[in-house]
């Protein structure tokens, strides 16, 4: 295990009734009882109220050092575009504390993070989509709605996933982490199907906006462990942020990815890119949040785009979108000609 950030573990955790009929419910409560874990009971996990702390900020950094054990009810998958078919849901809320994360504002007033026990009935449910759309293959997106790796290390759902994709014939699964605590993972018998994303940035971001993240260092030596494990590698650059002296911090970026990975590792790699936007709602709940953050979120710098359900989002002008979107596919072309830009948005 690297020397970076410890492996989360939560200091409260919460079971709904249900979770206690399935093995992995089973095996969390006797995990959580032999640490040092305050552990209550919920009939759902709308009643988790009442958090400890004086005040929001308080309540806030509590909800996120908060589990939920509990089922998946609703077994219709959401889309997941552009980088897969369907978002597979195996847990909600996330650890870290990104100042610009989108789960500040879907998260809303449950900041805890939930893991489903009822991993068996999410499978057969993934295998329908893909019988479904069959003979095409359908991609899965595990990392929608938290951070997977995060956790995985006490559920170990992300591990049988990647063995439930591995014999699968359509289907392929897809996740992002900003965590180093993959070794569990490096045995999985994944056979190709799996592509293990890490989200890398600028120094000056991970360091003024991701914090409670590992550090890019370990990120990095994580994606080449990975890499050796024989993985499909990808990497997310978001959000891209511009900052003053961003061109020399996203171009030591790439120098230090192309330094750290194996030579042999680097002919199937991609690559999504995606510039910093937030929404007004987003900006209240972040501004709430972190009140000191020193994220830029002037309206009147940014241009207005609409965007699904009538909440549009504010991203750069045009002038300043083109040269990030230049700026940093020619870095990845100098650095790994041969990897794939998915998209830039």
């Amino acid at each position: 295990m690297s020397k970076g950030r410890k492996p989360f573990m939560p200091q409260l955790v919460y079971f709904e009734p249900d979770a206690l009929e399935y093995p992995l419910g089973q095996t969390l409560l006797e995990k959580f009882k032999q640490e040092d874990v305050e552990i209550r009971y919920t009939t759902s996990h709308n009643q988790v109220r009442n958090l400890p702390g004086e005040n929001d900020f308080q309540r806030y950094r509590i909800a996120k050092s908060t589990l939920v054990v509990g089922i998946r009810k609703t077994l219709k998958f959401d889309t997941s575009k552009p980088s897969a078919e369907y978002a597979i849901p195996f847990a909600t809320g996330c650890m870290g504390h990104c100042h610009y994360c989108y789960l500040q504002t879907t998260m809303g007033s449950k900041p805890y993070i939930r893991t489903y026990v009822n991993v068996e009935e999410i499978l057969e449910q993934a295998q329908q989509y893909m019988d479904e759309r069959s003979p095409e293959i359908t991609r899965f997106e595990a990392s929608c709605t938290s951070d997977i790796v995060g956790i995985d290390h006490l559920t170990h759902t992300l591990k049988r996933a990647i063995e439930f994709f591995g014999k699968s014939e359509q289907g392929r699964l897809r996740f992002v982490t900003k965590f180093h605590h993959v070794d569990h993972l490096l045995d999985a018998e994944h056979n190709g199907k799996t592509r293990f994303r890490f989200s890398i940035n600028a120094d000056y971001v991970i360091k003024y906006f991701e914090p409670g993240t590992s550090r890019l260092e370990d990120r990095i030596e994580a994606a080449a462990k990975v890499a050796k494990a024989g993985y499909p590698l990808g990497f997310i650059v978001a959000p891209i942020y511009l900052h003053e002296g961003w061109k020399e911090g996203y171009k030591h970026l790439f120098e230090l990815l192309h330094a750290k990975l194996p030579e042999d590792t680097k002919h199937d790699i991609t690559f999504e890119l995606i510039q910093h936007r937030f929404t007004k709602p987003a900006k209240r709940v972040i501004q709430k949040n972190y009140p000191m953050t020193k994220l830029e979120l002037d309206e009147e710098k940014r241009r207005y785009k609409w965007g699904r359900y009538g909440i549009g989002k504010y991203i750069y002008p045009k002038e300043q979108e083109t040269d990030m979107k230049e700026t940093i596919s020619n870095y990845i072309n100098e650095f790994f000609p041969k990897a794939k830009i998915e998209y830039f948005t």
